[in-house]
């Protein structure tokens, strides 16, 4: 099943979080917090650990995100992981996974994996 929505981004908090070993690209930590709009109505929080150069745009990052609203017909909570490189322009290996268990409500039970797009338009399917 296909179901796909926009989002926008209402906060979003970042910290470098450093590490002693010397490397090319900073860490850092975030958190963002985004509302859905379309198929796919709710909001999440996303907590956010990066190597991410905002001279070049690349870099990685993974995360785990909280949502809670509505999917089809169908409300709840879960959580999902997701992942993500980019090389500038470009966008690699990413890997969303909702969390086993971490469903609530009408969600309990809920599995899978999923794609993400994010355009000027901040489309995700």
């Amino acid at each position: 099943m296909l179901n796909t929505s926009t989002f926008t981004v209402s906060d979003w908090q970042s910290e470098d979080i450093g590490t002693e070993i010397q490397i090319a690209l900073p860490l850092s930590r975030a958190r963002m917090v985004k509302v859905f709009r379309g198929e796919i109505v709710g909001r999440s929080e996303t907590q956010f650990t990066a190597a991410y150069s905002e001279a070049t745009g690349a870099g990685s990052y993974v995360a785990l995100e909280s949502f809670e609203g509505e999917i089809s017909g169908r409300a709840g909570s879960f959580n999902f992981l997701h992942s993500g490189t980019t090389l500038g322009e470009s966008k690699v290996h990413e890997m969303p996974m909702i969390v086993p268990g971490s469903g609530t409500a009408e969600f309990a039970g809920i599995a899978g994996t999923g794609s993400l797009r994010v355009d000027s338009d901040a489309l995700i399917t």
